[in-house]
């Protein structure tokens, strides 16, 4: 009879392992914190002794002493409680997956760019077709000048400016 309850105690506890893992968790976590730019952190819900800690992690330039100071960081938010660590967790997933559907619109509109430049008026065509409010005169002007830029190995002013113009009509 002892030894069933000594076996039951045991198995509540987490392994050495889980333990080890989520410690690795919550590093994880501290360094995406000190990762993140000043926006990014504010809108991240952080005790106020956290986000001291945060800030000194950030701080730190030197390599191991930023590895130092993001454990210590680590340390403190294993203080928190789950209630406490969750809303950290998702704001830190939104912006993650809001930095992941901005780098899919620039992709498209690098793509749009690309398209214009190599396929001509073809692509002008059906990309005025799918944004009637284009100025086809203008992208066709941008278009001439990026091509003409690239092949006399200029600057790539007016490459620039028909992304920016692509990504205006995109918006």
């Amino acid at each position: 009879m002892m030894q069933e309850d000594e076996s039951a105690d045991e198995s509540l506890e987490p392994s050495r392992s889980q333990l080890r893992r989520e410690a690795l968790d919550i590093f994880k976590l501290a360094e995406s914190l000190a990762a993140l730019g000043e926006a990014a952190l504010a809108r991240v819900p952080l005790p106020d002794d956290v986000r001291i800690e945060v800030e000194r992690a950030r701080a730190v330039t030197s390599h191991i002493a930023h590895k130092r100071q993001t454990q210590y960081l680590a340390k403190q938010l294993r203080h928190l409680d789950d209630e406490e660590i969750e809303p950290i967790r998702r704001a830190l997933a939104h912006d993650r997956e809001k930095a992941h559907v901005e780098t899919a619109g620039m992709h498209r509109v690098e793509s749009w760019r690309e398209r214009l430049l190599a396929e001509g008026d073809e692509a002008l065509a059906e990309f005025i077709g799918a944004h009637p409010s284009a100025d086809r005169q203008q992208l066709r002007t941008l278009v001439r000048n990026a091509l003409a830029e690239r092949k006399a190995n200029k600057p790539p002013h007016a490459f620039r400016e028909l992304f920016r113009a692509v990504r205006e009509l995109l918006g």
